[in-house]
């Protein structure tokens, strides 16, 4: 018979001896999101605890040294300082002291009270330092100095996205005695699960107990498993001597439970293993872990299973900033990230590019979406030069290998240890596109991916691990077969080499469709519209659009346009017609121009929002007619903090322009607000001639604001940030981008003509009346130049066209009579051309010669 857990009962009924628990016994765990100093650059003796920082600026965490950020593609590199005052008591003194942060980009050297305690390098997953031996009764000043330097032993190298700086999630400080649960250092698994076709399983914790007191003694770890109800379904205990200044891993099994409730997207069936740490009768630590019932089965030739049950991925590749607040984004904002793709329709996430937020993990368990979680090891095109975003994914000198290798396989762990006990997700994936590195470090990236495949199997053998992104190299050279687990993107989808690749597989991209929105009301297939492979191949598991939203972007905002929801988090159309198809919700009328009278304010949150900095609330403006229809007008607004202590990135107030990188579109407006006190706030919404709209916001859980006291945001005046050094620089693309044709002779496939090798060729089909050869550079270029080389000297007839949209092109040169022979060319337009496609259509007919095309190259400037 199942027993209803209380506070006061549960060890009772688990151990059968009488004992008096008390809320204190445990840890206590404080989030320090509040009350930061900062102070961005380098600041000689910043770590001291008589350092003047009043001339700071006064912040709250999450933070990023962007803020305010609107998918600029420069941004500032360096370092950045925080500090804030922490209270201990005599008691505090006795206890084991953490400091655990979720993430800082990139490096984080961190002080209390002048004191170096602890370093940790790596942006996205994150660590815990114990600073006991340097804390003091009363205040202690803890001061992080952070930096985002390019470091060639860090991973990434290099990466698509922007890459800004800061304490950029949660920081928590935790008491805990002597003797205490590592952190993270408990993994849960239902071993018998798949076995029993799901009708039963037992439950296995492994729990890592530290013993950092001078007394080896007897330690008991009591476990139970407690349903959604609140019941506990199963419990058992262990018992273990440890060593003074050791740690033990308890082992242990409990019963079998029978009839389990599953987890799976359509059902959110999520227990807690919940743990408490005796010494004798003393209660010394507990902790709760949600978990949930499920097993996974892949297969190459019918794909992915869940739970028994075939299952095709509907997914959707999602970046972590937003609009304003860059990576710098709440727990709340990025569960209503993980909501609005679930919205949609759409069942798995891909976490592009890098370790996500544990709060992101557990949006994804708790609105029922798998998440394919992957290692911050992948690469870009661009100039493979060290010092900079676009470098080769693995080191060019010798030297500089094995630090990298190691920190590499470190961030890996990092993440698995994080995330395991996390239901939905379901793979470990190594890496994006990591062949857009040097060519002579290929085989350096084939060995560490070997090593991180490994690796993965001995941390955590029920998950299968995954190379995200391997559609290149081609042919003798490919990289998908090293994994369990292969993912293509882009032109991946259509390569032979790639088509029923015997392993599991998915299309981990596609789509990378460019859009403003509103956009069209259209699916984004992209590679998959060439050969209907939309509609599935028996084999493959699914596939994965980019992306789910706009995002910031080292190669300029249009490359980050490519979302379904734009920057702001408002959905284009695109997002309403995957609503529709998956979802079944139809969309709505589209808002039209007309007579704009008024405008209405609205809240994702309106009471009880939290003020810690985990909590927040999105606003949007809409314009509307008299009779308060929507319209499309998108005249200028201001929003504006009347009163109380909210925020906006941009500080009390912000303006949105339709011509301003802080854009209303399509008669729409949106940011995300947020607080560090407890009160009312507010916000007006106004534009010049219209009636305005206020709403009020009630903040919780934080020092009540009092005006003239409690301490006053400052404005932060948005300027686009320039790169002085990078604007204007040349940069050449092909190797590795994507390719398509019209067809293609077997052996001599598309990606051969931008795989850098000039003894490999593309050639057309002999059938082939009308052939083309085109390649993606997925940036927006200012044109330079376009040069191709052909495998021998030929009577080649062909024109070469360029466009910024795959669908309108214009000549930039044409051969069609060609009456020599060539074996290349070189275009330089005499006037700057935009461009990111270029085609080149080849002519049948008498005298005509099928094409043999060895290498393209396109030089050029990225635009924004």
């Amino acid at each position: 018979m199942r027993k209803l857990i209380t506070a006061a009962s549960l060890w009772y009924l688990l151990l059968g001896i009488d004992m008096v628990i008390a809320a204190t016994e445990g840890r206590e765990i404080f989030n320090l999101n509040r009350e930061w100093m900062y102070k961005c650059g380098d600041y000689c003796g910043a770590e001291q605890p008589l350092f003047d920082d009043s001339g700071w600026e006064s912040i709250g965490l999450p933070h990023s040294f962007s803020i305010p950020y609107f998918m600029s593609k420069d941004f500032y590199v360096g370092y950045g300082w925080y500090r804030k005052t922490l209270q201990l008591n005599k008691s505090d003194l006795a206890k084991r002291l953490f400091l655990e942060f979720d993430g800082v980009f990139q490096e984080a050297e961190v002080f209390v009270n002048g004191q170096l305690v602890g370093k940790h390098v790596g942006g996205y997953t994150g660590f815990c330092i114990d600073f006991t031996p340097y804390a003091v009764a009363g205040d202690n000043v803890l001061a992080v100095r952070v930096n985002y330097l390019w470091y060639p032993t860090v991973a990434p190298r290099g990466g698509e996205h922007v890459f800004s700086g800061g304490i950029y999630r949660n920081v928590r400080l935790v008491k805990k005695k002597s003797v205490h649960l590592d952190w993270y250092g408990t993994t849960v698994t239902t071993p018998s699960l798949a076995m029993n076709g799901g009708r039963s399983s037992v439950v296995r914790v492994e729990a890592c107990v530290k013993n950092a007191s001078v007394v080896k003694d007897l330690y008991t770890l009591v476990i139970a498993v407690v349903d959604s109800l609140g019941y506990a379904v199963t419990s058992c205990s262990q018992t273990q001597e440890i060593e003074a200044g050791g740690e033990f891993v308890y082992d242990m099994i409990t019963s079998e439970i029978e009839a389990p409730a599953l987890w799976s997207p359509p059902s959110l069936a999520l227990y807690t293993l919940v743990s408490k740490l005796y010494n004798g009768k003393c209660l010394l630590d507990s902790e709760e872990i949600t978990f949930g019932f499920r097993w996974f089965e892949w297969t190459a030739d019918k794909g992915f299973f869940l739970n028994g049950n075939h299952f095709i991925f509907r997914g959707v590749n999602v970046h972590q900033d937003q609009a304003g607040w860059g990576d710098a984004v709440t727990e709340a904002a990025t569960q209503r990230d993980v909501r609005q793709m679930k919205e949609a329709g759409f069942n798995m996430i891909r976490g592009s590019h890098y370790p996500h937020s544990s709060a992101f993990s557990d949006a994804c368990d708790r609105e029922g979406i798998l998440f394919w979680s992957e290692a911050p090891f992948w690469g870009t095109a661009g100039p493979k030069v060290d010092g900079g975003w676009t470098a080769s994914a693995y080191p060019v000198n010798d030297k500089d290998v094995d630090g990298f290798e190691a920190d590499v396989l470190r961030q890996l762990e990092e993440m698995i240890r994080i995330h395991r006990n996390h239901p939905s997700v379901f793979v470990w994936s190594m890496c994006n596109e990591p062949f857009f590195t040097d060519g002579k470090t290929m085989p350096g990236v084939r060995h560490l991916l070997k090593r991180m495949v490994d690796k993965t199997h001995q941390l955590d053998p029920t998950r299968m691990a995954a190379i995200g992104g391997v559609q290149r190299p081609l042919g003798k050279d490919r990289i998908d077969l090293i994994g369990d687990v292969a993912g293509y993107n882009g032109d991946g989808a259509t390569i032979a080499d790639f088509q029923a690749p015997g392993i599991p597989s998915i299309v981990s991209e596609y789509g990378s469709t460019t859009a403003n929105r509103p956009g069209k009301y259209m699916p984004g297939w992209g590679d998959l519209g060439r050969d209907e492979g939309w509609k599935g191949r028996e084999w493959r598991s699914g596939q994965a659009i980019w992306c789910g939203f706009d995002h910031g972007s080292i190669f300029g905002s249009d490359l980050g346009k490519m979302g379904i929801v734009d920057y702001f988090r408002l959905p284009k159309r695109s997002w309403y017609w995957y609503r529709d198809i998956y979802a079944q919700v139809a969309p709505p009328e589209w808002p039209v121009a007309g007579i704009a009278a008024r405008l209405r304010l609205e809240a994702s949150k309106i009471n009880d929002i939290g003020a810690d900095g985990t909590d927040d609330t999105h606003l949007t403006v809409t314009v509307l007619d008299i009779e308060g229809c929507e319209l499309s007008n998108s005249p200028d607004v201001n929003l504006r903090i009347i009163s109380g202590p909210g925020e906006f990135p941009t500080g009390k107030s912000i303006d949105f322009a339709p011509d301003s990188d802080i854009r209303i579109q399509d008669g729409k407006a949106a940011i995300s607000l947020r607080s560090y006190y407890a009160g009312n706030t507010v916000v007006e919404a106004s534009s010049p001639g219209l009636e305005t709209a206020r709403l009020m916001l009630s903040f919780v859980n934080a020092p009540l604001y009092k005006k003239g006291e409690s301490r006053e945001i400052e404005n932060r005046a948005y300027v686009r940030y320039r790169n002085r050094v990078e604007n204007g620089k040349l940069q050449t693309y092909g190797m590795n981008n994507p390719t398509f044709a019209s067809s293609s002779q077997k052996g001599y496939t598309a990606g051969l003509a931008a795989d850098g090798d000039y003894d490999s060729y593309w050639q057309p089909e002999d059938k082939d009346i009308s052939a083309y050869w085109t390649l993606d550079t997925e940036r927006r270029l200012d044109l330079h130049r376009v040069k191709a080389i052909f495998s021998g000297l030929a009577n080649y007839r062909f024109k070469v066209e360029i466009s910024s949209d795959n669908i309108v092109w214009q000549t930039i040169g044409d051969y069609s009579h060609l009456s020599r022979e060539i074996d290349k060319i070189d275009i330089q337009p005499d006037q700057t051309m935009k461009m990111r496609f270029v085609r080149f259509l080849f002519l049948s007919g008498e005298g005509s010669v099928r094409p043999k095309l060895a290498e393209v190259q396109v030089v050029g400037i990225v635009t924004e």
